[in-house]
This record gives structure tokens, C-alpha cells and sequence, in this order.
């Protein structure tokens, strides 16, 4: 079987070395460059035509999302971002993801050498999804690292929904590719929607980044769940990186509980918790979705949130970045409908508009 080849691009010659010593114990992966700029990782891509690349987001001669944005308009291909935890760099992270880039890893700003020995597991992983991640062309820009416009995406009129049941709760649940899918997903959703509550698999430091983009571009309003949490209408509530998100009931309301619980299948916060919680609390007025990404996380909680009552959409295989997740819902007879992303949400929206107020019986 052919080796993983991989190219490292880092002005850091110590991370350089670390990650190419990290790649190269692997079995089944090679680093077959090492660039210190992406003027040189150019030439070296051209000349090696790596599987996956690796790319640091700061770095002199021309920044990371610059050389992305060029790569993935003329040559695409997987790259997985090495990021600060900053808040700066969440930002910039959050920009590759849009361009394309399949995943990220957050590098420590001290201890840079054991930070990233602890994160060997990690980077391999991501590095082995990438290989066989789908990437597409990115169209042209106005400006590299330009975001993306909320006029990009179908918008819905803003009257669409008729009374919607308080009741009714939205669970999303996604991972590799999932923030652009989710992104997807909630543009097009009017002020009025049901309440919704999403588990992205995303580490500390980066989950409040990602609900102020999304809070940017959406009607709802968009925020990182804090434990108490009443679930409202017209808002989603995102789990925060390196904490699990489940769902209970206070009296008539729904209340978000955020906790700090070991990990569920390697993940924290894990899909299979918030649909678990959903199954049980919100039973017949929840709607799970399932979108992009690597694993079997949540896909047997998704089954007993349809047994529950709830119905359920799964993201097709053609529109995922990965088909992990959603191909293993798929497998536990999770699915009602496996839409392309693109037509999930005015499915949603047309069967929340067909019934506005009860339950529908299931398929």
C-alpha cells in the first residue's frame, strides 16, 4: 500500500523538524519536503505532487491564507492548517476552513516541542482524513481571505415559517468539514426558526471565534452555549471546544448543560452526548441533522433520536468533505431523508412550514 506523502510547510525549522520526525514514524505516511515559505513549498509541490500538505498560517514572503487561496484555486488539494491558539489565529483558521483547507491543528504558544509530541495522535490522524478528504476548486475571489458574504447562500424569506411550536429543537451534529457545512445549514434559516444546538468537534479556544462568524452572517442569533442556558427560538447555541453539550429540561423550558464529563467516542464535546440528551428529553419534536465528518460519532445516539420520534437528515456522500459520520447514521437506519448539503435546510424548512405546531407521523 502507498504511502501518505506529505509536504511540511513552516518558517519554524523546529516545528519543521518535529512534524517531518512525527509524520516519519508513522507506517503509513512519508514527508517527502520540508518548505520554510510558500514561494519554496511551491516549487517543491510541483515537483513532489504530495497526497496532503501541512501549512502554517503566519509566515514570511507571503502568509499562509494567501498561499491557500492560490493553491486551492489552481492546484486544489488536502492541506490541514497549523494554527496558534490565539484569537487572531482562530480567526485566521476559521478563513482557511472557508477556502477549503479540510482541517486544523492548534499549536501551543510555549512548549512548542512537547505541545506537539502530546499532539502526535492528532496531527497523524487529521493528516490520514485529509488523504482522503474531497476538495474542491475555490472559485474566484474578490480578495484572498476575503469571508465569505451572507448573501452567498440561498436566503429564505423572511416570512417563510408560520408559527412555529416552541417545543420543536434543531440538533446538529458535525466534525471534519463541519463548519462550512454548518455554515450552509444555518445562512438560510429565518429569525424565527426553532431553537438549534450543535456539537462540532473543535478544541478550546476556537468555538467562540466560530459563533461570533457565524452570529455575523445568520437572521437567528448565533452563540457558544453556556451552562443554564435557556434554549430559545430564533437562537443556535454551539458547544465550546473541550466541553461536552446536552440538552435537559427545567420546568416547561429546555436548558443547555455544559460540562466538563470524559471524552465519548475520543471526542469532547461529542455528537453522541447531544443526541443522546435529545432522544431522551425532546423525543418527537427534535429534528437531528448530520453532516460531514470523520468517525462514528454520534451515529448510534442518532438512531435513538429517530426511535424517539425525531426526524432525521443526513448529508450526502458527493457534498462531504468526509463521509465518516454521516455514512455510519446511514448504517444504523438513523436517516429519513440524505440530502446534498445544499438542499438540507429548505428541506427543513418546507416540513416546518407543512407543520407548524405538533408532530408529523414519522416515515
Amino acid at each position: 500500500m502507498a504511502k501518505i506523502k506529505v509536504v511540511v510547510v513552516d518558517d519554524s525549522a523546529l516545528v519543521r523538524s518535529l512534524l517531518t520526525e512525527i509524520i516519519n514514524r508513522q507506517s503509513d505516511m512519508a514527508c517527502i519536503g520540508a518548505a520554510s515559505d510558500p514561494l519554496v513549498a511551491r516549487e517543491m509541490i510541483r515537483e513532489l505532487n504530495p497526497d496532503v500538505i501541512t501549512l502554517d498560517v503566519e509566515m514570511p514572503r507571503m502568509d499562509g491564507l494567501e498561499f491557500l487561496s492560490r493553491l486551492m484555486r489552481l492546484r486544489p488539494m488536502p492541506v490541514v492548517m497549523v494554527s496558534t491558539l490565539t484569537e487572531q489565529g482562530a480567526e485566521i483558521t476559521l478563513r482557511a476552513l472557508e477556502m477549503g483547507a479540510v482541517d486544523f491543528v492548534a499549536k501551543p504558544r510555549i512548549g512548542v516541542s512537547s505541545g506537539l509530541q502530546e499532539l502526535a495522535g492528532d496531527i497523524v490522524d487529521k493528516i490520514r482524513v485529509a488523504a482522503g478528504a474531497h476538495v474542491k476548486r475555490l472559485p474566484s475571489a474578490p480578495a484572498a481571505g476575503a469571508t465569505v458574504a451572507a448573501s452567498s447562500t440561498p436566503q429564505a424569506p423572511r416570512a417563510m415559517l408560520p408559527r412555529v411550536s416552541t417545543e420543536k429543537i434543531i440538533c446538529i451534529g458535525a466534525s471534519t468539514g463541519g463548519t462550512e457545512a454548518i455554515r450552509e445549514v444555518l445562512v438560510p434559516l429565518p429569525a424565527d426558526s426553532p431553537a438549534i444546538v450543535i456539537t462540532q468537534h473543535m478544541p478550546p479556544g476556537f468555538t467562540t471565534s466560530f459563533a461570533h462568524r457565524l452570529d455575523t452572517l445568520c437572521r437567528i442569533r448565533v452563540q457558544e452555549a453556556r451552562d443554564g442556558d435557556r434554549i430559545l427560538p430564533g437562537h443556535a447555541y454551539i458547544a465550546p471546544g473541550g466541553r461536552h453539550l446536552r440538552i435537559d429540561r427545567n420546568g416547561s423550558n429546555y436548558v443547555a448543560v455544559v460540562e466538563d464529563t470524559e471524552p465519548v467516542n475520543r471526542h469532547r464535546p461529542s455528537v453522541e452526548v447531544l443526541f443522546r440528551s435529545a432522544a431522551r428529553v425532546i423525543g418527537p419534536n427534535a429534528l437531528g441533522i448530520m453532516l460531514t465528518g470523520m468517525g462514528a460519532d454520534g451515529a448510534a445516539a442518532m438512531r435513538e433520536m429517530k426511535d424517539a420520534g425525531s426526524y432525521n437528515y443526513v448529508q450526502d456522500e458527493a457534498t462531504c468533505v468526509v463521509f465518516g459520520m454521516p455514512r455510519m447514521a446511514i448504517q444504523h437506519g438513523a436517516a429519513h431523508e440524505v440530502l446534498p448539503l445544499t438542499q438540507i435546510a429548505p428541506a427543513l424548512l418546507a416540513r416546518l412550514a407543512a407543520t407548524p405546531s405538533g408532530v408529523r407521523h414519522r416515515i
